[in-house]
Formats: C-alpha cells, sequence, structure tokens
C-alpha cells in the first residue's frame, strides 16, 4: 500500500467510525484496524486523530477549489454571490459524510475543546474559500474575516444537516442567501472582529467623517 493510499485509506476509515461513534472515542488503533493500515504506516501519515480531521478539512479544501470556477471566472459577480456559490461548492463536497459531519456537531456541542479546534480548521479553510471567491483574506483583518466567516458557515451546517429530505436544499439555500445577503449585518460583523483583533483600528462607524460628510452636517 503506497503512502498516499494510506492515507486515503486511514482518512476513509476514520470518517465512517464518525459515523458510529463521537470523536472523543475514536483511537489511532481503531483507525488502523478498520483502515488496514498498519499502525506504523498510520503514524508516518497522522500524529493524532486530530491530525485525521485537520486532513479531512483540507481534504475538502481541496475539492472545493477544483470543483468549481475560479475567482477570475466568477468577477463579475458581487462578494456575496462569489460567496453564496464557494459556500454551496462546500456543502456539495461535505454531502458524502453528512453523518460524520452530524456527528462531529453533535460532540462538540458537549466537547468545548473540539468546538475549538473545529472553529480553528474551520477559518484556516474559510481563508481558501474567500480567496476562492475572490474576496481579501490577508493580514489580522482578513483572518478575521475568516473566523466570522467560519462562525456563519457553522450556522449554516447545523441547518444543512436538518435538511435531508429535500434534494434541492431549499431551506439551507434560503438561510445561505438570507445570511448573506444581509450585507450591512455580515458587513457589521466581519468589521467587529476585525476591530477586536486589531483594537487601534477605528470601525467605519466610528471613523471621523469626511470632508463632504462633515460639511453636510454643519449644512443641516
Amino acid at each position: 500500500m503506497t503512502s498516499e493510499t494510506s492515507r486515503d485509506a486511514a482518512l476513509r476509515a476514520f470518517l465512517q467510525l464518525l459515523e458510529e461513534k463521537p470523536f472523543e472515542r475514536i483511537a489511532l488503533a481503531d483507525v488502523a484496524e478498520h483502515s488496514s493500515v498498519p499502525l506504523s504506516e498510520l503514524r508516518a501519515d497522522f500524529g493524532s486523530t486530530r491530525d485525521l480531521l485537520a486532513a479531512f478539512f483540507r481534504a475538502t479544501d481541496r475539492h472545493v477549489l477544483a470543483a468549481g470556477p475560479s475567482a477570475d471566472e466568477l468577477s463579475d459577480e458581487p462578494p456575496k454571490e462569489r460567496l453564496f456559490e464557494v459556500l454551496m461548492r462546500r456543502l456539495d463536497a461535505l454531502e458524502p459524510y453528512r453523518g460524520a459531519v452530524g456527528s462531529l456537531t453533535r460532540s462538540a456541542r458537549r466537547n468545548p475543546p473540539l468546538a475549538l479546534l473545529l472553529l480553528h480548521l474551520g477559518a484556516r479553510s474559510q481563508m481558501w474559500m474567500l480567496a476562492a471567491a475572490g474576496v481579501t483574506s490577508t493580514g489580522l483583518a482578513g483572518a478575521a474575516r475568516a473566523r466570522g466567516l467560519a462562525l456563519l458557515f457553522a450556522r449554516i451546517v447545523g441547518i444543512w444537516l436538518d435538511d435531508d429530505e429535500d434534494p434541492g436544499l431549499a431551506r439551507t439555500m434560503a438561510a445561505l442567501d438570507r445570511e448573506l445577503t444581509s450585507g450591512a449585518k455580515l458587513l457589521g460583523m466581519l468589521d467587529d472582529m476585525a476591530f477586536l483583533a486589531i483594537p487601534w483600528r477605528k470601525r467605519r462607524s466610528d471613523a471621523p467623517p469626511t470632508t463632504r460628510e462633515a460639511r453636510a452636517a454643519a449644512e443641516a
């Protein structure tokens, strides 16, 4: 078994085990047995079940980035539409692993360290989703934007998990569109998070008025 095949087999076994038991009850020995990958080979590729979880996020990122149009091809669309397209592609990529995602979500509700890990991995993935949508994700402000988008996407995933009877995902799409369409709300959230990450940066609402704004206020 090649190293790449071993990784794929181990990750597939890990996701199958997640459908059967909580994350915290999955041992590396379970993954090795379920995948028929010797522990020595598993150790060469992964240091822990957290590494397997991170590999799942990376594999999903790669699928989304390879599956659809590039940011240049979406450049004529507004940012909200581009993000909608990319995030729906992410949900499509997660569809085969709905059971595993549901298990992780339930475990995170009672396991704060796991919830923090999922948020960290989610924010890192959302930096790539922002890049795929042609939205700036650089610097501290970009990191805060990715973190905000990770929180937004986590809410959408919760709706998506319950939206399993409609193959068209109408409720999920409506919720995602609602979140992204309320641009003022979204940008306000991202600005607030960026402000927390960059304390010396003034919020848009706190910034001094421009000359035109000051003149209009004085005339009023």
